[in-house]
C-alpha cells in the first residue's frame, strides 16, 4: 500500500464519521461544525485526484461562506431542541422507506461502470498546458448541460420559495408595499408651514440701586 492510499483510506474514514456525526449529533452547531470537517476532508480527497479547482472551490465558498452563514444562523435562532424531536416517530413510517430508497439509488448509481468500486489506476500526466478548470467546463457545458440547467432550475425555484416564505403576511410582521412607494407624492410626505418669524425681547436693564447716608452707615 503507497503513501497515498494511506491518506485516502485516512481521509474516507473521517470523511464517514463525520457524514454520520452531521445526521446523528444532538446539537446543531455541533452537526454544522461535522459538516465543515466533511468539507475539509472531501477537499482532500479532491486533491488526490488532480481536481485542485473543485477543491479550492469547496473550501472557499462552502466553508468559507455558506457554513459560517449557517452557524450564524442557527446560533441565532436558538432551536428548542426538544420540539424538534417530538414528531420524530410520527415522521418515521414516512422516512425510513424514503431513506431506504435513496440508499438503494447510490448504491445503484455507485455500482455502475463509470462509478465501480474497483481499483483506480493512477492518472495518465497531463501535459503542460493543461488545465482542470478548463477541462471542468467543458464537460460541465457539453456532456452535463442538460444536468447543469435543471440544477440552475432547481437553485433558481428554492431562491423564490425562501423570498415567498419571508413574504407571508403575519400580524406580527412589519413588511413595506413596493407599490405604495412609488405612489406616493411629495405632498403626502411633506408640508410646509408659513409661520411668523420670532423675535428675542430685549433684556430688561437692571434697576439702580440709591446709595445709603453717611449716618446710616455709622
Amino acid at each position: 500500500m503507497s503513501f497515498q492510499d494511506v491518506i485516502f483510506y485516512s481521509l474516507s474514514a473521517i470523511l464517514l464519521f463525520a457524514g454520520l456525526r452531521v445526521i446523528t449529533a444532538r446539537n446543531p452547531v455541533h452537526a454544522a461544525l461535522y459538516l465543515v470537517l466533511a468539507f475539509f476532508t472531501a477537499a482532500g480527497i479532491w486533491l488526490l485526484l488532480e481536481a485542485e479547482f473543485l477543491a479550492i472551490a469547496l473550501v472557499l465558498v462552502y466553508v468559507g461562506a455558506v457554513m459560517v452563514l449557517f452557524l450564524f444562523v442557527v446560533m441565532m435562532l436558538d432551536i428548542n431542541l426538544d420540539r424538534l424531536r417530538e414528531g420524530f416517530w410520527e415522521s418515521l413510517p414516512v422516512a425510513l422507506p424514503v431513506g431506504i430508497l435513496m440508499a438503494i439509488e447510490m448504491v445503484l448509481i455507485l455500482g455502475t461502470k463509470h462509478f465501480g468500486l474497483e481499483r483506480v489506476s493512477a492518472p495518465a500526466p497531463h501535459p503542460a498546458g493543461y488545465s482542470n478548470t478548463a477541462e471542468l467546463g467543458r464537460v460541465l457545458y457539453t456532456d452535463y448541460l442538460l444536468t447543469f440547467e435543471l440544477a440552475a432550475v432547481i437553485l433558481l425555484v428554492a431562491i423564490v420559495a425562501a423570498i415567498a416564505l419571508t413574504l407571508r403576511d403575519r400580524k406580527d410582521t412589519k413588511f413595506i408595499d413596493p407599490a405604495d412607494q412609488v405612489k406616493v407624492k411629495r405632498a403626502d410626505r411633506i408640508r410646509i408651514v408659513s409661520m411668523p418669524a420670532e423675535v428675542e425681547a430685549p433684556e430688561a436693564e437692571p434697576t439702580p440701586v440709591a446709595p445709603q447716608d453717611s449716618k446710616e452707615r455709622k
